[in-house]
């Protein structure tokens, strides 16, 4: 009987999903279905696409007692409608990106309950996804308390970077009690690094800077294919500017922001990860699509002040590699936006790199090389697949685990 593998990734209104084929442990991982649910906590709605991206579901989720659609409701309706479409499949496990491992996971882990408290103490490092992540692992283990789940950890990845790239200039017993530089992102990178080879030949294993650029938004240095240095630090802030995320910030902006203007704790956490970054400056929009249409002069600072961050940040990461052979936009807006990456690559000229202006306009599917053969550094446009990521971790994990019916149940 073939099994199924579930990669959720909980936000605070949606869930996104895919499943995928596994017909014997160890074997090559098919994605058979994807989608989301948007809404959660408002009108819910379910969509779902199968193989070759064709719209399988959409459609409202209808509430029939609660005003809201919980957590809970929509993964039963999410699994209800797995469960009509499995085609005999058995459900194996469920993966889930969780943010942050903190200190302790640096490999993914079967939840257990003490795994999941120990997971909880993190969320004051990442409150915009912790506890989204959390919840999903909750609720689910609430319809199917049998079922395997897997966390598998953005903070991972980053594990390898020397004692320099982590630390703190901070007293040794605040160290030591877990403040260090972490690093996130860590399972888009880690999709990234597997396929290198596939596109950069040797290059793969030579000084790669890898631009993970969404709606949060990091570099990640790497030699060997491993992480050496990141922008993001002890929290999901730092680094570069973000759709509502500040980025880098002078501490003693915080401390002026309590002690000068009497913003209570909560008050900041807001400021800094809900109402600054590109939403902040341009006054407009978080979505860099929103602000690339608009024409004003607010949204055109938001983007001259992103592109500058990212100037900044590249340089210092080729600094940390001692050069530059290789850089890789991924994730929606470095897979998306051309005019983003070739006012990148125009700002890193200096490091040698030299742009094909119609390769970059190019709206074309998949892996792509946008640099011009005369380039010093190689630059790629490189889909990034933290899902496929989460589930052959899952995969791993679920070695020898019992299958379960979608509702509950075993095989």
């Amino acid at each position: 009987m073939t099994q199924a593998l579930l990669v959720i990734n909980s936000g605070s209104s949606s869930v996104k999903f895919a499943a995928y084929d596994v017909a014997e442990p160890g074997s090559a991982l098919a994605r058979i279905a994807n989608g989301r649910i948007e809404g959660i906590g408002g009108k819910p709605r379910l969509l779902v696409w199968g193989q070759g991206g064709a719209l399988l579901e959409d459609r409202r989720i209808s509430i029939s007692s609660d005003p809201v659609l919980g957590p809970e409701e929509a993964f039963e309706e999410l699994f209800d409608w797995l469960g009509r479409h499995a085609a005999g499949r058995t459900l194996g496990a469920v993966g889930h990106r969780v943010v942050h491992g903190g200190e302790r996971f640096a490999r993914p882990a079967l939840v257990t309950p003490e795994i999941l408290a120990q997971l909880d103490a993190f969320t004051p490092l990442a409150p915009l996804h912790q506890p989204h992540n959390l919840s999903a692992i909750r609720a689910i283990a609430s319809l199917l308390p049998d079922l395997p789940q897997v966390a598998c950890f953005d903070t991972e990845f980053h594990a390898t970077q020397p004692w320099v790239a982590q630390a703190c200039a901070l007293p040794r017993a605040i160290t030591q009690a877990g403040v260090k530089r972490y690093g996130f992102h860590g399972l888009s990178y880690e999709y990234i690094a597997s396929v290198l080879p596939d596109y950069l030949g040797p290059v793969a294993n030579g000084r790669v800077v890898v631009a993970h650029l969404g709606n949060g938004a990091s570099l990640c240095a790497m030699r060997n294919r491993r992480s050496i240095a990141s922008t993001m630090g002890f929290s999901t802030l730092d680094g570069l500017m973000m759709g509502t995320r500040c980025g880098s910030l002078d501490p003693g902006v915080v401390l002026h922001l309590i002690g000068a203007l009497g913003m209570g704790v909560q008050a900041v956490e807001k400021l800094l990860y809900e109402q600054s970054g590109l939403l902040g400056v341009s006054g407009i929009s978080g979505d860099m699509r929103t602000v690339e249409a608009s024409d004003t002069p607010e949204a055109r600072q938001a983007i001259d002040l992103y592109v500058y961050r990212i100037a900044q940040q590249l340089g210092c990461l080729a600094a940390s590699l001692g050069g530059l052979e290789a850089l890789v936009f991924t994730a929606g807006i470095g897979e998306n936006s051309a005019s983003l990456r070739r006012r990148v690559c125009e700002d890193a000229a200096w490091l040698g790199v030299a742009l094909d202006v119609d390769a970059n306009e190019a709206h074309l599917p998949g892996a792509r090389c946008i640099s011009t053969p005369g380039s010093r550094v190689a630059v790629w446009v490189i889909p990034t697949n933290e899902e496929l990521m989460i589930a052959r971790h899952t995969q791993a994990v679920l070695q020898g685990r019992e299958a379960h019916d979608w509702r509950g149940g075993g095989a």
